[in-house]
């Protein structure tokens, strides 16, 4: 009872303190504090003022620790629940205190997956289990109370909802899931089952013991690459698997209310707190993963680099280690995966430079700075930079950096393998790519969570410019450089999340890439291999309509070479972020978001 009641005080205190967390915004050359929340799914700051600042940043503290300790007696008392009450070996939730937790998610809009959830549940399974797997924050838990508060009253009455722990055995498991079927539970429902150190060996007395007597099994839990393993060894054809690490635009938008696409870009990948990431702890206090560098590198610890190191040690004891062994003997491994994700951000850098920064688009930026209506925005110092200069220096100090990856220790085969894993996490994908007229060869990578590539990209960024070779330029010349080069990176980050999401989002019998011709490219080509015709895209982070964005769509040569390969161009589309139009020449302009939310649906 007194634990009750300290309960109910820690709520109504917290209550009466600021929700959010204080972030630092670098305002001409300055950090000032600001108070940043979310309400209603929108991202809301305030400026904290000289006088408020110490009051709120000591009331957001005492929220954080008041929060901490709610948790830590909410959990406390749920051990103490009817579940523990009934013997159970593992921590399980059923009846009374079961409704209790679903009651949280009802109000909440659903993943796009969860149908294929409910049609495991639904339907004729025998035999099988269920996966769902993926990324930290995004949004299993929530996936799983869903799909029981979708039940019926008698359905639910042989539901269990069972939450793992490092200190539970598949024994212990085992035990409770014999007690369960002999008191006619049916539906079974697992959270964190990779914390069972002996869960990736011992994966198939789920399905061959337990759903083969007829109960609905599903498995849930933030170790993606454990399930990864069990698919190729204990549940190699007895699992129906749904992944929940990518979050395409249109799903993004759907359930956060979000329809601009630089919000996806700088936060897009995980679901934002307060909102469905109730199945991570630490997102009760942040905004968002991505929020700023020290936030994505302990995303990329957390959710990654444990998350493949777990697995490697659970698995076959240790024996899918290969090369990656020596590594985490030593305690470097978490380094090295840091440095690989790093260093193919650095890389995505330094090809954005090369391909954008020298070219015209630099000019535009120009000229779009001299025409600014407001005034402090105004200026022609873009036209008096020497943009060579800048350009080729910062391209030096991205080599260096580069090179520094290659001097602590990592070989090829140790890059090769924690790419083969960062691709099993569903993380990373190679990009879509042909090529004709050309010898030059594409290795890119597209990064399924856009807020962790931009939030590098910008950390980066800062730190190139505030290097001692860049003081010789004035601080507005280094701030607007500065954002020049992010809105490349914003520029070349959009045509990586349109031409993933298409190609993901295709029939078979068509297919997306990027194409390079010999002196140009096409940011993208749909193919169909039924009609035997093709359509054209550029794909421009602009709100305004040039010219020069669809010359390559009006190339005659380029359209050649296009037509002879893949047939008639049936389309030729801009998008970009401004309003829909059709011009004259009868190219089309479509606002990205509008196109990113219509994939799926049928395009002609």
């Amino acid at each position: 009872m007194l634990k009750q009641q300290r309960i109910e005080e820690l709520e109504k205190q917290i209550s009466l303190l600021p929700q959010g967390t204080v972030v630092y915004k670098n305002i001409r050359g300055n950090r000032q504090p600001y108070l940043q929340w979310r309400e209603n799914g929108k991202l809301k700051s305030a400026y904290l003022k000289a006088g408020d600042r110490e009051r709120i940043i000591e009331q957001v503290a005492q929220r954080k620790k008041l929060t901490e300790e709610l948790k830590a007696l909410q959990a406390s008392a749920s051990f103490e629940s009817e579940a523990e009450d009934a013997a159970y070996r593992t921590h399980v939730m059923l009846g009374a205190e079961l409704e209790r937790l679903i009651s949280s998610v009802r109000a909440l809009k659903k993943r796009d997956c969860f149908s294929q959830l409910q049609k495991y549940v639904n339907g004729n399974s025998y035999g099988k289990v269920c996966l769902l797997y993926g990324l930290r924050r995004t949004g299993k838990t929530t996936l799983l109370f869903q799909t029981i508060s979708e039940m019926t009253q008698e359905e639910r009455a042989k539901a269990v909802y069972i939450k793992a722990r490092t200190s539970d055995s598949m024994a212990d498991m085992n035990q409770d899931l014999r007690e369960l079927e002999r008191q006619g539970y049916r539906y079974i429902f697992i959270d964190e089952v990779t914390l069972l150190s002996d869960f990736i060996d011992s994966a198939a007395l789920f399905s061959d013991i337990y759903a083969m007597q007829g109960m609905k099994i599903v498995l849930s839990g933030t170790d993606s690459l454990g399930f990864w393993f069990t698919l190729t060894q204990e549940l190699y054809d007895r699992a129906f698997t749904i992944h929940t690490t990518f979050i395409p635009f249109r799903e993004y938008s759907r359930l956060l209310g979000i329809d601009s696409i630089d919000e996806y870009i700088h936060y897009g990948g995980t679901l934002q707190a307060g909102e469905l990431a109730f199945d991570d702890e630490d997102a009760l206090q942040a905004d968002a993963a991505f929020r700023d560098d020290e936030t994505t590198r302990r995303y990329i610890d957390t959710a990654i680099c444990n998350n493949i190191q777990h697995s490697l040690v659970c698995c076959e004891r240790g024996n899918y280690f290969r090369h990656l062994r020596s590594l985490y003997e030593a305690g470097e491994l978490t380094g090295a995966i840091n440095r690989i994700i790093e260093s193919m951000n650095h890389q995505f850098l330094l090809r954005t430079l090369t391909q954008r920064f020298k070219s015209h688009d630099l000019g535009s930026a120009a000229e779009a700075l001299r025409k600014q209506p407001d005034s402090e925005k105004r200026t022609d110092i873009l036209d008096h930079i020497d943009r060579e200069a800048v350009t080729e220096k910062l391209m030096e100090m991205l080599e260096i950096r580069n090179e520094e990856d290659r001097k602590i220790g990592i070989t090829e085969a140790h890059v090769s393998e924690i790419k083969e894993y960062l691709k099993a996490l569903d993380l990373i994908v190679d990009c879509p790519a042909e090529i004709i007229q050309s010898t030059e060869s594409i290795e890119h990578v597209l990064f399924t969570q856009p807020g962790m590539r931009y939030c590098q990209a910008q950390a980066l960024v800062f730190v190139l410019m505030h290097d001692d070779a860049f003081s010789a330029f004035s601080e507005r010349e280094r701030s607007l450089a500065c954002e020049k080069i992010l809105e490349e990176v914003r520029g070349r980050m959009m045509e990586d999340i349109v031409l993933l999401e298409t190609a993901r989002s295709l029939s078979r019998s068509e297919r997306a890439f990027k194409l390079v011709l010999g002196r140009s490219e096409y940011d993208m080509v749909i193919f169909s291999s039924e009609s035997l015709d093709c359509e054209a895209y550029e794909i421009k982070h602009s709100d305004v309509i040039v010219p020069r964005q669809y010359h390559v769509l009006e190339d005659a040569d380029a359209c050649r070479a296009l037509e002879h390969r893949y047939g008639p161009i049936t389309r030729k589309c801009v998008i970009y972020r401004g309003e829909n139009r059709r011009l004259e020449n009868g190219v089309e302009y479509q606002n990205v978001a509008d196109y990113l939310k219509r994939l799926g649906k049928p395009r002609r």
